[in-house]
C-alpha cells in the first residue's frame, strides 16, 4: 500500500483512506437510479444502463486511484446525460432523427478527440494558462455548484414556476409572468425528503464540529437509519425487481455504436458541444478537487497528476460509450471524500470497489435516501468555500472574473459556464489594465485567447440555435 499510494508522503493513512472512499461513494450513489432513470427514456433499457453506469464507475474510478495515485472518482455526468437525453428525444419524429446509439457513438468520438487534446498536452497547458485566482474562483464556485445540488435534490430548495405556483402558498412571493421563476423554499414541515436533509445536516455539522473521523460518512450512515426509525425508507426495496441483487451482463449494450448513422445525420454540433462542456466541466472538477486535497502545493508535481488524471479521464469516456452510458467524467461529489481526508489514489480505488460491488448489492445502496447524501453535499460546499481567502477582490482585474466565475456557476447550474465567464472577462480586463498602465502586470497566457475566441463562438452558436 505504502510503495503503490504514497501514504506516509501525503500525510494519510489506509484508514483514512477508506473511509474517504466510502464517503465519496457515498455521495455519488445516486447516479446508480438517476442515470438509469434519465437514459431510459431515450429508448436504452434501464437495467442495461444500471449495469453500463456502476461498471464504467467502478473501472474508471479504480484506474484513476491505481495509475495516477489521485483522490478522484469518475461516473456518468449529471448535465451531459440529460443533454445526450435531450438531443435524441428532441429528434424524434424528425427528418434525421438520433437513435441513442447514435448517440453513444457521438460520446465515443468526444472521448478520441479528449484523447488527442491530451496526448499533444493540450489540456493540461490549462494549468499554467489559468490564473491561481481563477483556479481558486473554480473551486469556491464549485462548493456554491454542490451546495446547490444538494439543496435542490432535498427539496429544501424548489424553483417556482407560473405553472407550479399553485403548489406554493399565496403571498409568499410576488405573482410571476409566464417566462418568469423564482428560487422558493421547500415544504419544512410535511416533505419527508426535506426532514431527513435537515436531519442529516444538524447530524454532519456536529460531527465535523466536534472533528469526528468519517463525520461526513457517519452522518450519512447515522441519517439512513433515521430514515428507517420514521418509517420513511422501507427495507422493501431490498427486494424490489428493479434492483436485482445478481448482474445479468448479457443485457449490457457493449458497443452498440451506429457509424452511418453519425454520417448521416451530421452530429458534429453535438460532438463539439460534449467536447466543449467537459472540457471546461472536468478542468474545474479535477483542480477544484486538487486544490482542496494540497495536491497543488507542490506546481510542477500537482500539474503532472492533474495531467495523468486527465489521461484517464478522456479514456473514460470512449470506455463508459463502450460499456452503452453517457459521458463518463470526474465528479464534483469527489471533494467530499477529500473532505474526509483523502489524498490518495486509495481513496479512489476504494470508491470503485464499492461500484463494482453495487452490481451485487443495489438493493442495500438504494436504501440511502437521497436526503442524506443531500445533506452531506451542502456541507462539503461548506469546506469548499474556504478557497475564496486566496481570491483578491481588491484587485478589480482578477475580483471580477473571480466573482464571475462564482457566481454564474450555481446560478446558471452549470460548472462550465462560470468558468467561461471567468476565462473571458479575465482576457478582457487585463489586456486593457495593461495597455492603461503602460507595463503588463497581468500575465494573458495565448492559450487564453484562442480559449476566450472558442468562448465567444460558442456561445454565439448556441444562440444562433435557439
Amino acid at each position: 500500500m505504502e510503495r503503490l499510494f504514497k501514504l506516509k508522503a501525503n500525510g494519510t493513512n489506509v484508514k483514512t483512506e477508506i473511509m474517504a472512499g466510502l464517503t465519496t461513494f457515498m455521495t455519488m450513489a445516486y447516479i446508480l437510479a438517476i442515470n438509469p432513470n434519465i437514459l431510459s427514456g431515450t429508448g436504452l433499457a434501464w437495467y442495461s444502463v444500471f449495469l453500463a453506469t456502476a461498471l464504467a464507475a467502478g473501472i474508471f474510478t479504480a484506474a484513476m486511484g491505481l495509475f495516477v495515485n489521485f483522490p478522484v472518482a469518475l461516473a456518468p455526468g449529471m448535465g451531459l446525460n440529460a443533454y445526450f437525453a435531450t438531443v435524441v428525444i428532441s429528434s424524434k419524429g424528425g427528418t434525421h432523427p438520433i437513435t441513442p446509439e447514435i448517440g453513444l457513438t457521438a460520446v465515443f468520438i468526444s472521448g478520441l478527440v479528449f484523447i488527442v487534446l491530451t496526448v499533444t498536452k493540450v489540456r493540461q497547458l490549462l494549468l499554467v494558462a489559468v490564473p491561481d485566482s481563477l483556479k481558486n474562483a473554480i473551486t469556491v464556485g464549485i462548493g456554491l455548484f454542490i451546495t446547490i445540488v444538494g439543496l435542490k435534490n432535498s427539496g429544501i430548495m424548489t424553483i417556482a414556476t407560473e405553472n407550479t405556483v399553485t403548489d406554493i402558498a399565496k403571498g409568499q412571493f410576488t405573482d410571476l409572468l409566464s417566462f418568469e421563476s423564482v428560487i422558493h423554499m421547500g415544504d419544512l414541515i410535511h416533505n419527508h425528503d426535506v426532514q431527513i436533509a435537515l436531519i442529516g445536516l444538524v447530524l454532519i455539522s456536529i460531527l465535523m464540529v466536534l472533528q469526528v473521523r468519517g463525520g461526513i460518512l457517519f452522518g450519512i450512515l447515522g441519517t439512513t437509519v433515521v430514515s428507517i426509525i420514521l418509517g420513511y425508507t422501507s427495507f422493501d426495496k431490498l427486494s424490489d425487481p428493479d434492483t436485482p441483487w445478481v448482474p445479468n451482463f448479457s443485457e449490457l449494450n457493449f458497443a452498440h455504436f451506429d457509424w452511418n448513422g453519425v454520417i448521416h445525420t451530421g452530429l458534429i454540433s453535438v460532438i463539439l458541444t460534449f467536447t466543449f462542456v467537459e472540457l471546461f466541466d472536468t478542468f474545474g472538477t479535477l483542480v477544484g478537487t486538487a486544490t482542496r486535497a494540497g495536491i497543488m502545493k507542490n506546481p510542477e508535481e500537482g500539474r503532472k497528476r492533474v495531467g495523468k488524471a486527465m489521461m484517464v479521464d478522456a479514456v473514460a469516456v470512449s470506455g463508459g460509450a463502450l460499456l452503452g452510458t453517457s459521458t463518463t467524467t470526474a465528479f464534483v461529489e469527489s471533494a467530499a471524500g477529500v473532505a474526509e481526508g483523502g489524498r490518495t489514489g486509495l481513496t479512489a480505488v476504494t470508491t470503485g470497489v464499492c461500484f463494482l460491488l453495487s452490481l451485487f448489492l443495489a438493493p442495500i445502496a438504494a436504501l440511502i435516501p437521497g436526503g442524506a447524501t443531500a445533506a452531506a453535499l451542502i456541507v462539503v460546499g461548506v469546506l469548499m468555500m474556504q478557497a475564496v481567502k486566496d481570491i483578491d477582490f481588491q484587485d478589480l482585474v482578477v475580483g471580477i472574473p473571480a466573482f464571475f466565475t462564482v457566481t454564474m456557476m450555481p446560478f446558471t447550474y452549470n460548472i462550465a459556464n462560470g468558468i467561461s465567464f471567468g476565462i473571458l472577462s479575465y482576457v478582457i480586463l487585463a489586456t486593457v489594465a495593461n495597455l492603461r498602465g503602460g507595463e503588463k502586470k497581468y500575465k494573458v497566457h495565448w492559450l487564453m485567447w484562442i480559449l476566450a475566441v472558442l468562448i465567444v463562438a460558442r456561445y454565439a452558436f448556441i444562440g444562433s440555435q435557439g
